[in-house]
């Protein structure tokens, strides 16, 4: 139970928090404590081409089948799709209690639960009953995934830039373009892709924009590359080409020329899930350096009397406290169908940078130890430096606040 928070979470989801903290000291931990070189040493994590090895993926299946079973993985998805629909504070809350015991080095606990791009999620409520009767069953179980193919060369930040078109063909399409940064598209069965389909309402940005069901096996279907970052030798990203791609009115997912709302639900879920994230792994990061500065003696004292070392973490307690408390309050504003988009953006862009910010100052703390590879420090950063910009930039985020506020949202 955290004693600094005033607001008191419901008990089914207080019960959520410890049961995902069980699977995860039982499922998630043991894996990594038995198979450390496997998942730790990219040349054996990883194959030649850079995507996750066969006996990588199959950890990753054996967890999220696992916490399926447990009743975790799809915890947050709509019943209608298999979930138990316990809503955003929830969906929230059990990712931050994930991130906070798994760190930077436990990285499968990522598996624990749905995630918007790659598995049951409301999404996946806007597909059509034949796709409902093709995919759900497996993937509801963890025994399949998928990804998202929204981002492209040109069009990150603002996803009305598409290139990628789907023209008809005879009562279906055929999708021609590219798609980069597309997360798990490595080791997923399927694809929701996004698609210019009316080419007028897209120049007005006024839809025009389509989603649809792609199979990754489909004909013209290819990743052309595995993107990797911070100097890794693999990676779970995709560079996607779809070159003629046929697909047919089954595989459309929501109303024709009206995608971008789908692609936004699933961004703004990315936001929640990302806001957990960062203040999951920065949580985790100040419990390891208060533990070491206690203890670290320089010049016969501990480290912990210096104010050059302690006030830093103690400003980063401060704001990842905040952090938290703004998450907690957007989840209850979205979890009551209000938007909260103004509340949503705020609570990304500063759980984000102020995570990373701290991270590097529990680095800093430790020294050169903190630079090592066996206390995961540096993982938990790379993972909170990207996040500053997957499912919206800090930078796009803010111009987002600044639009809500001239629009008259002037609540604080």
């Amino acid at each position: 139970m955290n004693t600094a928070i005033g607001i008191e979470l419901p008990e089914e989801i207080a019960a959520i928090q410890d049961g995902i903290e069980a699977f995860v000291r039982k499922e998630v931990l043991p894996r990594h404590e038995k198979h450390e070189a496997l998942l730790h040493n990219p040349r054996k994590k990883y194959t030649e081409e850079g995507r996750y090895s066969p006996d990588v993926l199959q950890l990753i299946r054996e967890i999220r089948m696992a916490s399926s079973e447990a009743g975790y993985f799809n915890m947050s998805a709509p019943e209608s799709i298999g979930g138990s629909e316990m809503g955003l504070l929830a969906y929230y809350a059990a990712w931050e209690r994930v991130f906070h015991v798994c760190g930077g080095l436990n990285w499968l606990g990522v598996y624990s639960i749905s995630h918007w791009a790659f598995g049951p999620s409301p999404v996946l409520t806007q597909i059509t009953e034949r796709a409902r009767e093709e995919i759900l069953t497996d993937m509801v179980a963890g025994k399949t995934s998928m990804c998202f193919g929204l981002s492209e060369p040109g069009a990150g930040s603002d996803a009305t830039m598409l290139k990628t078109r789907a023209k008809r063909d005879g009562d279906g399409w055929r999708i021609t373009g590219r798609k980069l940064w597309t997360s798990n598209s490595p080791q997923a069965q399927y694809c929701i892709v996004f698609a210019i389909t009316d080419e007028e309402k897209a120049n007005k940005r006024k839809g025009g924009i389509s989603a649809f069901l792609v199979p990754m096996d489909s004909p013209g279907l290819e990743i052309e590359s595995i993107v990797k970052m911070f100097g890794h030798i693999g990676g779970d990203e995709g560079a996607l080409l779809f070159d003629d791609v046929k697909v047919e009115p089954w595989q459309l997912v929501g109303e024709l020329d009206k995608g971008f709302a789908i692609a936004m639900l699933g961004v703004s879920l990315g936001r929640v899930y990302n806001s957990a994230r960062a203040v999951g792994l920065a949580r985790w990061g100040l419990d390891i350096a208060f533990d070491y500065i206690a203890q670290r003696e320089v010049f016969g004292k501990t480290i912990a009397e210096y104010q050059g070392v302690t006030f830093p973490l103690a400003e980063s307690a401060t704001e990842i406290h905040a952090a938290h408390l703004m998450a907690l309050n957007t989840c209850l504003l979205l979890d009551k169908g209000k938007p909260a988009i103004k509340e949503l953006s705020m609570t990304k862009s500063y759980s984000v940078e102020k995570a990373v910010k701290t991270m590097d100052r529990v680095m800093q703390v430790h020294g050169a130890m903190g630079l090592t590879n066996e206390m995961g420090l540096n993982d938990a950063w790379e993972t909170l430096r990207s996040i500053n910009i997957a499912d919206g930039t800090n930078e796009i985020l803010r111009r987002t606040v600044v639009q809500r506020m001239l629009k008259g949202d002037m609540d604080l």
